[in-house]
């Protein structure tokens, strides 16, 4: 056929006088010509792959997470009533702190969208979010939950990609043992610093410019001089410790880039209690618990589901040879994060102590704990002190309580236990 013959023929299909018939004819071959095309070109992409029909090199978490959280993101939480709440991202949301954080956010009338990969959250605290939240009269849609991990880009663009926009960021998610800090370092650096900054350039990239940064007193290490103030000199000794102060800088630096941008940082001390209302509580996996706080040792004790309570470091320079801490009530904290989320976002970031000012033994913190679940928990004590691990911290609280107004409510010992042996009774297997 010559050109001019095949340019008339191709014309004519579209000719009014063409049959119906020949155009659809050509229409059904084109169709059939591209599948066969694109067919070939998608299977040469999955053999260049790793089989599975993802690019090569796409990581585990990409590939469990990704048909979820695609659905997830295609959802959208409700924009708040009250104009001066905030749609916020909450990383580790199904945490024992997150999950606090969440409930109470939403309970003052913010809206929250979690991002959580389950490796320390508990899936038992979003379906018990999930009730309080139709308890509280609240819509349904004022929470909004992706699983996925902070280090997978593609998690946090569909964490981020939707309406509302997200206005802050909480950013509680991290691995805090001392003791697997020493024992895996890079789990840490990966963990705490690497995902902060991998989040950081996720803000960046959708313009979100305030966050709120869950830190920790192990960035002062041993300090020389008690308590604890924020210009305590930071000399961690642990991997955790250091993990959190990398991304402090990581935070710093970014601020010091982009003048719009706003965070604080909250220093705070050993987290323990429950909701009072007994809504949630911690309850860490059974593989984890060789690492967990004193208070779900002392609790799994109380409840037979170990031998015996371990107190590990009992030759400490301290009065009666254990570890002292300052122990803050889970509650408290969340006050804290919020008002400093409404009140404490600046540039060069604002940095508060999170604590009760009042150090307590771990010997005093177990003799409270048989008082409170009334059961004679059976202590061994270890000479040696566990790897990474202080000997004395307390915070300092006049900054915190001078210039934002908040306190520390729950500073009865006796009665913050009561609060979180309350909800492990009820729940001795968990959520």
């Amino acid at each position: 056929m010559s050109r001019d013959r095949e340019g008339n023929w191709w014309q004519s299909l579209f000719n009014a006088n063409t049959s119906i018939g020949q155009r659809v004819l050509f229409v059904l071959a084109v169709l059939f010509t591209s599948v066969l095309y694109f067919g070939r070109t998608m299977r040469s992409d999955i053999r260049a792959g790793d089989g599975d029909g993802f690019p090569r090199g796409t990581n585990d978490s990409s590939r469990n997470s990704y048909h979820h959280y695609k659905h997830e993101a295609s959802k959208t939480v409700l924009k708040p009533t009250d104009a001066s709440k905030s749609h916020v991202l909450v990383t580790g949301g199904a945490g024992f702190i997150g999950s606090h954080g969440t409930l109470q956010l939403i309970e003052e009338g913010h809206v929250v969208t979690i991002v959580d990969n389950l490796s320390r959250g508990n899936e038992g605290a979003l379906r018990a979010l999930t009730k309080e939240i139709s308890k509280l009269g609240k819509p349904k849609r004022s929470l909004r939950v992706i699983h996925g991990d902070l280090a997978d880009v593609n998690v946090l663009n569909a964490a981020f990609e939707t309406k509302p926009k997200v206005d802050k960021v909480i950013h509680f998610a991290a691995v805090a043992y001392v003791g697997e800090s020493m024992a895996d370092p890079n789990k840490y650096y990966k963990n705490v610093t690497s995902n902060t900054a991998t989040l950081l350039q996720a803000m960046d990239r959708f313009k979100v410019n305030e966050l709120i940064y869950s830190s920790t007193c192990a960035t002062y290490g041993n300090p020389d001089v008690l308590p604890i103030t924020e210009k305590t000199p930071t000399v961690p000794i642990n991997p955790y410790g250091k993990s959190k102060l990398f991304a402090e800088e990581a935070i710093r630096d970014y601020a010091v880039a982009n003048p719009e941008f706003r965070a604080v940082i909250l220093r705070y001390f050993n987290v323990f209690g429950s909701d009072p209302k007994g809504r949630l509580g911690e309850y860490p996996r059974p593989e984890l618990r060789k690492h967990g706080r004193i208070s779900g040792a002392c609790f799994d004790a109380a409840l037979g589901s170990i031998e015996h309570l371990l107190v590990m470091g009992t030759n400490h320079d301290t009065r009666d040879g254990t570890c002292v801490r300052d122990f803050i009530h889970v509650t408290d904290l969340i006050d804290a994060h919020i008002l400093a989320m409404e009140k404490a976002t600046a540039n060069p970031p604002s940095l508060y102590n999170v604590g009760t000012g009042r150090g307590v033994s771990v010997k005093e913190f177990v003799d409270a704990c048989k008082k409170v679940t009334k059961v004679p928990i059976k202590v061994v004590e270890q000479k040696e002190a566990r790897p990474g691990d202080y000997a004395e911290v307390y915070a300092n609280v006049d900054k915190i309580e001078e210039e934002l107004g908040w306190k520390a409510r729950y500073v009865d010992l006796e009665e913050s236990l009561g609060h979180a042996w309350k909800w492990r009774k009820k729940h001795p297997s968990g959520y």
